[in-house]
């Protein structure tokens, strides 16, 4: 926690919490590290759908190229938000309304998630006047030979998924968009290959992946004549829950990307992380609003729950925590307080679902009252939370160093 953070939550009231805390400077410095780590022939695009609030999309806009988004409502927000921005669209089950608002909008590159996505980015072509052209990536999903994929909470290629094309439709998508009569009238542009596999993984496997993506995309492109102009290889940077402290190794991870530049040269790399970039920027706080004892363990029960901060139902994790400790104690009863060494820190909710984290010793001593600040809280937080179950109040937001 910073000390900017640890006064801003010191200083609310009760009823202000539970509150989301964002330090917009923390987020700025880490945006910027992460980007001096990076060759400069990799592009730097932030995925909106890890925290899409205003707030830290501007806040990014001088360390990044640009924005990725996967829907027409995140393509309206981002575009306002940061209006200067490129922006890139992903995401499978495009609608033809998001299509059309897409080319509108100008984005400027495309992720193409199946050959049906292809024939109806033609058809919004060839009703608009005028000659815009579309800069397309084709999305495969491909095997890799590495195990990087095999214990992965999140994957999204290399298996049987909804996402991308299999390796032989992404070879008919290259045809399509060739020849003497190409699909879209040479309005649809391919630029090259894209393939987000997996969330969740160290450098040395990101790299391992990027490697292999860039080669078939290398083979891909020879086959077919063809210039390897751009690779974009997603993102999907580990962050551990259970130790905070050990965070993507950013200089490693760009070191391994110039050497892959180095042996392809006129190549283009592009990444789009999330999590990685805006999880440690965000702090959920609460207080403590009763400590109970319940067959011999202890339960902190806070105010708000996952209805605000489903990151720990989803993941299956114990969002890591610093308590604030509070001295005033008004009342005339025994202050309630964790006493077995270990508490289960759970929310407001009437399910047994609602916890936050699991018999945590860092909650010995906890009392009534004590604030408790749920650090990581950056990515995957609010924006994914079911807010209206039990129709809570919806938690204050509070944005620092802006």
């Amino acid at each position: 926690m910073t000390e900017t953070v640890r006064h801003h939550v010191a200083a609310l009231a009760p009823d202000d919490l539970p509150a989301y805390v964002y330090d917009l400077a923390a987020l700025r410095a880490h945006a910027a590290t992460v980007r001096a780590a990076l060759p400069e022939r990799v592009e730097l695009y932030y995925a909106a759908k890890a925290n899409p609030d205003a707030p830290l999309l501007a806040a990014l806009r001088d360390a990044v190229d640009g924005y990725e988004v996967s829907s027409g409502g995140e393509l309206a927000h981002v575009r306002a938000a940061v209006p200067d921005a490129p922006l890139a669209f992903g995401g499978p089950g495009k609608t033809p309304a998001e299509i059309a608002a897409a080319v509108d909008a100008g984005v400027h590159r495309w992720h193409v998630e199946s050959e049906q996505e292809l024939h109806r980015l033609a058809a919004v072509l060839a009703d608009r006047p005028g000659d815009p052209v579309v800069d397309v990536l084709l999305r495969v999903n491909l095997p890799v030979v590495t195990g990087a994929l095999d214990s992965v909470a999140l994957a999204m290629g290399g298996r049987p998924t909804p996402f991308g094309l299999d390796p032989d439709r992404a070879e008919e998508c290259v045809r399509l968009l060739g020849g003497a009569d190409p699909l879209g009238g040479g309005r649809l542009r391919l630029r090259g290959v894209h393939a987000h596999l997996a969330s969740g993984l160290a450098a040395a496997e990101q790299l391992s992946v990027a490697e292999q993506i860039v080669d078939w995309s290398a083979a891909l492109a020879e086959r077919h004549g063809l210039p390897l102009e751009e690779v974009n290889v997603g993102g999907g940077m580990a962050v551990d829950y259970d130790r905070p402290e050990d965070r993507f190794d950013w200089t490693a991870f760009g070191e391994g990307l110039a050497k892959l530049l180095d042996a392809h040269p006129g190549l283009t790399l592009r990444i789009e992380p999330g999590r990685s970039l805006t999880a440690y920027c965000g702090w959920y706080a609460t207080e403590v609003l009763d400590v109970k004892r319940s067959h011999g363990e202890d339960f902190a029960v806070v105010r708000g729950g996952t209805h605000h901060l489903r990151t720990p139902a989803t993941k299956g994790h114990s969002q890591p925590f610093e308590a604030l400790p509070v001295e005033a104690w008004p009342h005339p009863w025994p202050r309630p307080a964790v006493t077995t060494g270990r508490a289960t820190l759970s929310g407001q909710l009437c399910t047994p679902k609602d916890v936050l984290a699991h018999a945590a010793t860092d909650a010995d001593g906890l009392r009534v009252a004590d604030r408790v600040l749920f650090a990581m809280a950056g990515a995957y937080a609010w924006n994914i939370s079911h807010h209206e179950f039990l129709m809570h109040p919806r938690p204050g937001f509070h944005y620092l160093g802006d």
